[in-house]
């Protein structure tokens, strides 16, 4: 016998009034519905085989070789953080019909009435907490699709800890359900709030704190807190970034991190990257959290670790900023040659001419092409009356791309 079409159908808020004339029809139509026991209420007089959605896995088996219609029920809109996507993957597309309903996500934010086409959607379903702030603090609205391990108090926390608590909070429970119910609160409030196990959290952004009187880059040099002044200066800081050739989504590593000031810099050029500042120095880490937190570098993670070590449980990197080795150089440059995506970039700051040999030779010997800029800054100090310009440390700026002439 031929093999029968799979009918996705999304049940709406509403239970069976919500579906429509032709996702009715084929529901009527079908021998088997499967699907979780609260869709499968909705239709008690249904003549065929009930069957409850269970292992994926066996569901795929027994799909693949349905000789009779069939119909899997989900939520709202299957393709929508649903099964559609895992089936897709896995079945011909020829044999799938998808008759989409109205989400979860529509409802509740028509019910708080906000618009939604300006956000941004993440389920946090098995998917790990980290990887979904990250999305979440790069965005001014998002609707997020919590589980009973990362809950809406989870993620508040999160948020607090990255100093990105900004946000207005709608707890939406129990959509559709008797018990249905919205609580607006903030980011602190959700961590005095138990939600049910069946909900949407929505967050607002409302306020940035301290952000807006910052420039994206060439921020102040006296703005960071740091040690006997040692940070990457304003004019050097430009030029490194410029270097790094950044864009949207990258992950960027920045070793020895110091003050965090490139690190800061960075993540406002890549709101939806990832960078990694890795720092061990007792004297530093202190103004390291300080600078993070003050300016809400929200998708900086800071590693307590001294390179190489505390690598090798990071994503790989598009870029590499070196700005300190720790006398570490060689083994450093080794173990992010391993680790550096194709078409990657790494830039190391050096004040010394032997750091700068040895740099070059080292990237040169693993196959990078080289280029060096020599950047000399003078900036004018008042001297009663006049002025005059006062030289700073020349600063070599090395770049590094693998396989380029």
């Amino acid at each position: 016998m031929p093999q029968q079409k799979v009918y996705l159908v999304g049940a709406g808020i509403e239970g069976w009034e919500g579906f429509g004339a032709k996702a009715l029809e084929v529901i009527n139509e079908a021998e088997i519905l499967i699907g979780h026991r609260r869709h499968l209420d909705i239709f008690p007089d249904f003549r065929g085989k009930k069957q409850e959605l269970g292992d994926l896995s066996i569901l795929l088996e027994e799909l693949k070789g349905a000789t009779k219609p069939t119909v899997v029920l989900g939520s709202g809109d299957p393709n929508f953080f649903g099964i559609a996507r895992f089936l897709l993957r896995n079945l011909p597309k020829e044999r799938i019909e998808i008759f989409p309903n109205v989400t979860s996500v529509q409802y509740a934010f028509a019910r708080i009435k906000e618009p939604w086409d300006d956000a941004i959607f993440v389920s946090v379903h098995g998917r790990g907490l980290k990887p979904a702030v990250d999305r979440i603090v790069a965005a001014e609205k998002v609707a997020v699709l919590t589980d009973t391990v990362n809950t809406p108090a989870a993620i508040a926390r999160e948020l607090i800890h990255r100093g990105a608590e900004g946000y207005e909070a709608w707890l939406c429970e129990e959509l559709g359900l008797p018990a249905e119910k919205f609580t607006k609160t903030d980011v602190k409030g959700l961590l005095e709030l138990p939600a049910a196990e069946l909900n949407i959290l929505i967050l607002i952004k409302a306020w940035e704190p301290q952000l807006a009187q910052y420039p994206v880059i060439g921020i102040e040099d006296d703005e960071f807190a740091t040690a006997k002044k040692l940070i990457t200066k304003q004019e050097v800081r430009a030029v490194t970034l410029a270097k790094l050739r950044l864009q949207d989504d990258l992950v960027m590593w920045d070793i020895g991190a110091g003050s965090g000031s490139v690190s800061i810099e960075a993540s406002n050029l890549v709101p939806n990257g990832k960078i990694f500042a890795l720092e061990k120095n007792p004297q530093y880490l202190t103004f390291i959290r300080d600078n993070l937190k003050k300016f809400v570098a929200r998708n900086v993670m800071l590693i307590e670790a001294f390179a190489p070590e505390g690598l090798d449980d990071l994503p790989d990197p598009d870029r590499v900023f070196i700005g300190g080795s720790g006398g570490m150089l060689e083994e450093i440059i080794d173990a992010v040659d391993r680790r550096l995506k194709p078409d990657g970039v790494i830039v190391l700051n050096a004040v010394t001419l032997d750091t700068l040999t040895k740099a070059v030779e080292f990237l040169e010997d693993h196959g990078y092409t080289v280029e060096v800029a020599s950047i000399n800054v003078a900036k004018t100090r008042g001297l009663t009356e006049y002025k005059m310009f006062e030289a700073l440390n020349p600063v070599y700026i090395i770049t590094a791309r693998k396989g380029e002439e």
